[in-house]
């Protein structure tokens, strides 16, 4: 294995309009500057050609191109469009109806990017190196998931519904036509959009770990993050497909102390109710900023959180972001909770139906115009309607990010964050 090449899905709209910077080729050709490609009757519209899939190979590596209008944030409160630059080739291909820019680049180049659109690129040099493990092991075992999946010819479903529950999560494999995209869903990749006098510390952190993967066995793990578990670090199979992996397990986020059994519903209330010591249990500011941008820290209060509800807008906000009517909901029963105490079955009772969702992003999505915070919560019953108390930000699995920034910020060094976090993980440098 050498420094692989990746592809990387950024955009999808009917027309896109792009900027060369510097020489690329084109089926022969030299082009530069403004351009434009749209969707037409099934094909790609290219200065008036028709194309199955439209290639620009930079001519060297100073050789960079502009997207515009990327949105970014897809489906969260702070989602907005803004122009991105990117390194490596842009290919265009036909997706149901429209066009979808992609980047192919090299991992290495692609780390660089991520872990500075993930976090403050002025972050501790042991939190960018783990931060640089995780996120090049999770690439490239999602590559070989997929190189997996093929050779068996395996049906891979993640959405399963009948009269009485609907479970449904969602992972890279919704990508069939490139390993990741660039927004939350996968990784966030936002190109160089944000290269600073900083960027020599997220360089010199791939460097450093450079080939560096958390290994398995022979198998690369698929090593997830989130922004804040809330004390508490949730297993692989409550939020994905019903898989053990021993590297992703319940733990709690603090360098003592027992976790008490969170998916009992008495001690799941009892532990998001108060806000016992971990790692990720931090207001200081400095921290906080390596881990969050700017729009990240729009958000507040997520360690431990509120929300309330009017019954009548909790019916409306359910109906239209996950399409069921219930009625009038009258009640909230948790069915599930995982070992970090995140919900990964929820009924929810109304005056016309019943219904058991989950896994923990389709309960999220359900109560929120973009994602409630967690699934982490328990309900109050208030003359208006419902209070949601709730814990983390995000779904928990794998290294907590604010919980790492503190590590670091404490003085442990990457290989100790990432056992931490990946407990019966090895550590390998594979190329």
């Amino acid at each position: 294995m050498i420094n692989p090449e990746i592809t990387v899905g950024i955009m999808f709209q009917p027309a896109i309009e792009f900027s060369l910077n510097g020489e690329f080729n084109v089926g022969g050709k030299a082009v530069s500057g403004s351009q434009r490609v749209e969707y037409q009757d099934g094909r790609i519209l290219y200065e008036g050609n028709l194309y199955d899939k439209l290639s620009f190979d930079g001519k060297n590596e100073a050789s960079t191109f502009t997207l515009k209008d990327v949105v970014i944030g897809i489906g969260f409160h702070w989602e907005r469009k803004e122009d991105q630059q990117f390194e490596g080739n842009l290919d265009f291909i036909v997706e149901e109806g429209k066009l979808t820019a992609i980047n192919r680049i090299s991992i290495e180049k692609y780390l660089i990017s991520v872990i500075s659109s993930e976090m403050s690129a002025t972050s501790s040099p042991e939190l960018l190196k783990a931060h640089a493990v995780i996120s090049r092991s999770w690439m490239l075992s999602q590559v070989q998931k997929r190189t997996i999946l093929e050779q068996n010819s395996e049906l891979y479903q993640s959405d399963v519904k009948n009269e009485e529950e609907w479970i449904k999560w969602w992972d890279r494999e919704d990508h069939a036509n490139f390993d990741v995209c660039a927004d939350d869903h996968c990784q966030r990749y936002q190109g160089i959009t944000r290269a600073s006098q900083s960027l020599e510390m997220v360089v010199a952190a791939v460097k450093a770990t450079e080939g560096v993967l958390l290994m398995n066995g022979e198998l690369i793990c698929d090593a997830r993050f989130s922004k804040c578990c809330g004390g508490a670090v949730e297993e692989f199979d409550r939020c994905w497909e019903p898989v053990k992996h021993p590297y992703l397990t319940k733990l709690y986020d603090n360098h003592e102390g027992i976790l008490p059994d969170l998916t009992n519903e008495v001690e799941a209330e009892k532990w998001i109710r108060s806000a016992p010591e971990a790692f990720c249990n931090t207001t200081d500011q400095e921290i906080l900023s390596q881990v969050l941008n700017s729009y990240d820290q729009e958000t507040a209060d997520f360690y431990r959180w509120k929300v309330n509800f009017k019954a009548e807008e909790m019916t409306e906000l359910v109906k239209r972001k996950i399409g069921i009517d219930f009625g009038l909901i009258e009640n909230l029963t948790p069915i599930e909770r995982g070992t970090s105490g995140r919900l990964v079955k929820l009924k929810i009772e109304g005056t016309k139906q019943a219904l058991t969702i989950g896994k923990e992003l389709l309960i999220r999505k359900a109560f929120s115009e973009s994602h409630l915070y967690s699934s982490a919560f328990v309900v109050d019953k208030t003359p208006e309607g419902f209070t949601f108390t709730g814990a983390g930000w995000g779904h928990g699995v794998g290294l907590c990010q604010i919980g790492a920034a503190v590590m670091a910020h404490k003085g442990y060094a990457y290989k100790q964050i990432l056992t931490h976090y990946f407990p019966s993980a090895t550590i390998e440098k594979r190329y």
